[in-house]
């Protein structure tokens, strides 16, 4: 696959800071996403948060998520959009600059103008993203917590197109642990995830089917929960 960014054209500013949203190459790379990228036409889009390890479909986490869309959908039926930090990530693209290359954690940034310009700035791109691919999907779900979700409700103000956001708010509410840092919980939880799958099925038309967790499997890496 072409470059979106070619070596010789990208910007010597670091992509491990808490200015990753306004790097340079951060915001071309999304630039093109949003106006030269072609997405699939689709069954389904589901948009996930990006995760620490890189490329985001090899993080443990992605892995638990793939465990419980693909345990339901055909591959052919479901494209995965990587959002959050990154910006607006196609599956497809997860392993190309800069998405693959960047460390800086939003979820651990505590400065209040940078947070309050994630979301907007996500928010936008999202919206953005919902309407270059209007016609592409026939159902769409997020499953996202915190200020992704935050960016992600913001968008569907702008756009009149549905999202199907999980978890369910009153899942969240039984989760808040209060004295963490983050109170949400992980979206690794199988709270959580039963009502992702609840979501892939409905929309599927599907039955319900009751989500299991593999200890082993069980390690959690999304931008927001590793506190």
């Amino acid at each position: 696959m072409k470059p979106i960014i070619p070596e010789d054209e990208r910007s010597e500013e670091p992509l491990d800071t808490e200015r990753i949203i306004y790097h340079p190459d951060m915001i071309k790379a999304n630039d093109w996403v949003l106006t030269e990228y072609e997405a699939p036409f689709r069954e389904l889009c589901i948009f996930v948060p990006c995760a620490k390890r890189k490329p985001y479909h090899e993080s443990p986490s992605h892995k638990k998520f793939d465990r419980i869309i693909f345990g339901i959908a055909k591959p052919e039926d479901v494209h995965i959009v990587t959002f959050g930090t990154c910006g607006i990530a196609p599956r497809e693209l997860d392993t190309q600059y800069p998405f693959m290359n960047y460390t800086f954690m939003m979820g651990k940034c505590n400065v209040t103008k940078i947070k309050r310009d994630f979301i907007k700035i996500e928010s936008e791109r999202i919206a953005a993203y919902l309407e270059k691919t209007r016609t592409n999907y026939k159902h769409r779900i997020a499953y996202c917590i915190g200020d992704f979700r935050t960016a992600m409700e913001k968008a569907l103000e702008i756009v009149d197109i549905k999202v199907d956001i999980v978890p369910r708010e009153s899942t969240i509410q039984r989760m808040i642990q209060p004295d963490k840092s983050f109170i949400y919980n992980s979206l690794s939880s199988k709270e959580y995830l039963q009502d992702f799958s609840d979501a892939i099925t409905t929309a599927l038309k599907l039955p319900a089917k009751e989500v299991g967790l593999r200890e082993d499997l069980s390690v959690d890496d999304t931008d927001w929960y590793v506190l």
